[in-house]
């Protein structure tokens, strides 16, 4: 006799068990952390619809879902905003089936634009699919200079000449030179910066599965790069570097440095995050001798009739992206999260 699956929303009631449920599967990620539905609205003030699928009292499958809305950029329904991956863990594909149907009826009630799902994989063939990003993983040694000898060679040159400037490194409990570096770089690419208290909200919920590695020279900032921890994985995932790091190898020398940092803790994967193919980070992590894997954004169309192209490469931002280049740090800093909260 087939089991009764019944399908909810997570309340803070059942993230222990939503959690238990992601660090048992193994397709499923960091950014299936039940934490993120508190993320995204202490952050952002973005609704959660996390759903999570039970049968016989036990969790069998979770969809993280928030719900963005803009006047500017639309309303849409997304596994998982701000975040590289996303869409549906489930124990079998009845359950995936069950979840993605309810999260398309709830794009119907909501009246979304679209619903998006970050899958690694294909889910379905028939819907919209946009594979502008690709993701770079690869596995790492507990041996130093075996992970040395696995970067390329003109790569690995200039992380040896960036060990030898004798840049200092250490780890902030505080967001502040972090953000001081992150938002400098993210300027400079012309794009919106995220506000200070998203940061602040992340090591505050994820305390002990993140942290924060800063590079100085001579107690002058460089570089800063915030990471996530998951399971045997460590993810680089928000970082930059000030105008001093290009000649000082700062950058080079961070990642060096907490793939060194995470190795010692245990890790044995180090996930560089998306990127879009043809841009400055999707070479650097070439360089590094990660392969990319395309990531497959699905997409169930409601109100809107094809899928969105926000996309920074689109030719019709250049004017915005190169005046925002030339703003006062000060002032991307101000203006910045006002955008980029619906940019996720």
């Amino acid at each position: 006799m087939k089991q009764e699956l019944n399908i909810k929303v997570l309340t803070d009631a059942d993230t222990k068990r939503w959690d238990q449920f992601v660090e048992q599967s193994p397709d499923a990620t960091f950014f299936h952390r039940a934490g993120w539905r508190e993320v995204l609205e202490k952050a952002f003030n973005h609704s959660g619809h996390f759903l999570f699928a039970e049968s016989e009292g036990e969790i069998v499958g979770i969809l993280p879902l928030a719900e963005v809305k803009s006047w500017l950029f639309g309303h849409s329904l997304v596994s998982t905003p701000f975040c590289v991956y996303g869409g549906v863990v489930a124990a079998d594909q009845s359950v995936q089936k069950a979840l993605v149907a309810k999260a398309c009826q709830l794009a119907d009630e909501l009246s979304v634009d679209y619903l998006e799902l970050r899958n690694r994989k294909r889910f379905d063939e028939s819907w919209p699919c946009k594979t502008l990003y690709y993701t770079f993983r690869k596995p790492v040694s507990s041996d130093q200079e075996e992970n040395l000898k696995g970067i390329p060679r003109k790569q690995r040159a200039v992380v040896r000449k960036a060990i030898q400037l004798e840049l200092e490194s250490s780890f902030d409990e505080q967001v502040d030179r972090f953000y001081t570096a992150y938002s400098t770089s993210v300027r400079n690419l012309g794009t919106p910066v995220f506000s200070k208290k998203y940061f602040r909200v992340l090591r505050q919920v994820f305390a002990t599965e993140s942290d924060i590695l800063t590079i100085t020279k001579d107690n002058a900032l460089v570089a800063s790069v915030m990471s996530f921890y998951f399971k045997d994985e460590v993810l680089p995932y928000y970082g930059g570097g000030t105008a001093a790091a290009r000649n000082l190898k700062g950058n080079d020398y961070m990642y060096w440095r907490l793939m060194c940092h995470a190795t010692e803790r245990g890790v044995r994967l180090f996930d560089y995050g998306r990127s879009k193919e043809g841009t400055g980070s999707f070479s650097f992590k070439k360089n590094w001798g990660f392969t990319p894997e395309p990531l497959y954004y699905e997409y169930y169309l409601v109100n809107a009739t094809e899928i969105p192209e926000l996309n920074p490469l689109n030719p019709k931002y250049q004017l915005m992206i190169n005046c925002w280049k030339k703003l006062p740090l000060w002032l991307s800093q101000r203006i910045g999260p006002l955008v980029s909260k619906y940019l996720g």
